[in-house]
């Protein structure tokens, strides 16, 4: 709950013992209260149904206590009325002066407003991205980043000590299938003849990487290994992915390679573990972790024949790995190719030792580019795919973000490149980001004619106004709300639906106007409380990861009639200058 609702929460808790003190009420151990909202705003701002959770004990009809609590509340000055409504809901308005101070409170929190306290003294440590690095980003690779992204930015507000974490799978076969597919094409390149491997990755990033070794170092590794090769490949690709993901503004604390649990021999101590708890067993030449007796529906071969492992093996060392590192919570964003596994992993953690409750794993769908109605699917072996790079010179980094965003991570997602494109209201991205544009473009044209808010009277901020204040200090509840339900869309949402109340009240609340003669102090007013709704979106779109533009640049359509480049305007505010 926010700071509000929290404040709420005691002065209810306080009028049921001031009831009972006076033995209107039985004595009872008040439960946790929960402070919603109405479902029709004009039943107030905010409501309690404690009412109805202590009827049994109180003995009485809901709609009875909630009088009786309502009674017996005390004066609160963030209230302006407290009303019961059937079937026993007490219902509370926050007072006009109250939200005309947030404006203040605002100002003065700064990029830290919304700051909650739900994390604090608590260490997060946040998977993601974790792609193989067998090829560049493609689309669907980076719906993980972006989600992942948002959940450490979100952790970081509510107070969690946040690393941000990248598992490089650089080991294993698909490794080795990587440096064969790289010298199968360097040796094309000397015309050495070569069978190409029949899983081999087919993309022209494989002949790049293959033409820049020749490059460099001619026929010198006519006769290198494939370990050599894939160690080339390797970091050429590693590169060109945390170079993708710096453009999208993904970033992370630490990268951790899958081959230092082998070097460690972190991988063959997670087995003789689990094998001295009584967990592992062999059979047909195989090592099985006996997972049945944890509640699998079967035990799973964790070492194959070949004595090479399976890949939940470093990954239940990694994640063993992760917990004695004194981490709270643990959040692991995955593809759907995880989906099976990861429950799977958890078991191994538990027979571990260790408490699997502290992990949180978010399971997200690929993503399809939708375009004129066609999809494209997309394979990084086969080649057939659109890298990152590609889509973020067509659409921008905050079109990616938002629209990857704005989907729930457990259903598959169609990215609309023909929406992402567009720049009038139709784009949520547009939206959004001209709420904050309009705001700044206020505050140059006040700031050209001489006008500031100091001294300014916050109690002249009308019905618009402070119907919008309410909306923005909603923000605090939804941050909370997405961390604790591992939900980052419902903050793209919200975002989307302040700017949508935003744009009206900027259409109708004028600070200067040739129109119209707006008295001094309005004026003052109004500026106060746009440079606020400022502040407000721009902590939005940062938590989003996004950019919060001063004023739009123009943007070069890849898709004009004909094939020509055209301009799009920019965003509203800086072509309405009667509103500024």
């Amino acid at each position: 709950m926010s700071l509000l609702q929290d404040h709420i929460a005691e002065v209810v808790r306080q009028g049921i013992r001031a009831a009972q003190a006076a033995g209107q009420l039985p004595t009872f151990d008040i439960p946790e209260l929960t402070i919603g909202h109405p479902k029709r705003p004009e039943h107030g701002d905010f409501a309690s149904s404690v009412a109805l959770q202590v009827q049994k004990l109180a003995g009485k009809p809901p709609l009875d206590v909630a009088r009786i609590i309502q009674a017996h509340l005390p004066q609160a000055d963030f209230l302006s009325a407290v009303e019961v409504a059937p079937p026993g809901f007490i219902n509370f308005r926050v007072s006009s002066a109250w939200l005309a101070a947030q404006v203040d409170h605002i100002l003065a929190a700064g990029e830290r407003v919304f700051q909650s306290s739900l994390g604090a003294g608590k260490k997060a440590q946040v998977e993601y991205v974790s792609a193989n690095p067998t090829g560049p980003l493609s689309v669907h690779r980076i719906r993980g980043g972006v989600i992942g992204d948002t959940i450490a930015n979100l952790l970081a507000a509510v107070g969690y000590d946040v690393t941000r974490e990248y598992y490089f799978n650089d080991a294993g076969q698909q490794m080795n299938i990587l440096g064969e597919s790289v010298r199968a094409r360097y040796l094309e390149l000397l015309d050495v003849p070569v069978q190409f491997p029949e899983k081999g990755y087919k993309g022209l990033y494989i002949r790049m990487i293959a033409a820049m070794i020749y490059a460099f170092k001619g026929d010198s590794m006519r006769d290198a290994s494939v370990e050599d090769f894939r160690a080339i490949a390797t970091q050429g690709i590693i590169r060109r992915i945390l170079s993708s993901l710096a453009r999208v503004n993904i970033r992370h604390d630490v990268y951790f390679n899958e081959v230092s649990l082998y070097e460690s021999r972190a991988v063959w101590d997670t087995v003789e573990e689990l094998r001295a708890r009584g967990y592992v067993y062999e059979k047909d030449g195989a090592t099985w972790f006996a997972s049945s007796q944890l509640g699998d529906e079967k035990d799973r071969v964790i070492v194959k024949r070949t004595g090479d492992p399976t890949y939940r093996l470093p990954d239940i060392a990694y994640h063993r790995n992760k917990l004695e590192r004194g981490f709270d919570l643990i959040v692991d964003v995955f593809g759907a190719d995880h989906a099976a596994t990861a429950p799977q992993v958890l078991l191994g953690v538990r027979a571990l030792g260790h408490d699997p409750s502290v992990v949180r794993t978010i399971i997200h769908q690929m993503v399809e580019l939708v375009e004129a109605g066609e999809s494209r699917r997309m394979s990084t072996r086969r080649g057939d795919f659109v890298e990152l790079d590609e889509l973020l010179e067509d659409v921008g980094a905050d079109a990616v973000r938002y629209f990857i965003l704005a989907q729930n991570p457990n259903t598959a997602m169609n990215f609309d490149l023909d929406l992402a494109r567009s720049q009038g209201d139709e784009n949520p991205v547009y939206r959004i980001q001209n709420a904050h544009v309009r705001c700044a473009g206020i505050l140059r044209k006040t700031a050209a004619r001489g006008l500031d808010d100091d001294g300014a009277d916050l109690s002249l901020l009308g019905p618009d106004e402070l119907g919008l204040v309410r909306k923005m200090l909603e923000a605090e509840e939804v941050i909370e709300r997405a961390v604790v339900e591992m939900a980052p869309q419902s903050l793209a949402h919200f975002a989307l639906e302040l700017a949508g109340l935003f744009h009206p009240v900027y259409d109708r609340v004028r600070v200067i106007s040739d129109q119209e003669d707006i008295p001094l102090d309005v004026q003052k007013a109004r500026l106060r409380f746009y440079r606020a709704a400022k502040v407000v979106f721009k902590r939005l779109l940062t938590l989003m990861g996004m950019s919060a533009p001063e004023a739009m640049e123009r943007r070069e359509r890849k898709d004009a009639p004909g094939g020509a480049a055209t301009a799009e305007t920019e965003m509203e505010a800086e072509t309405d200058g009667d509103a500024e």
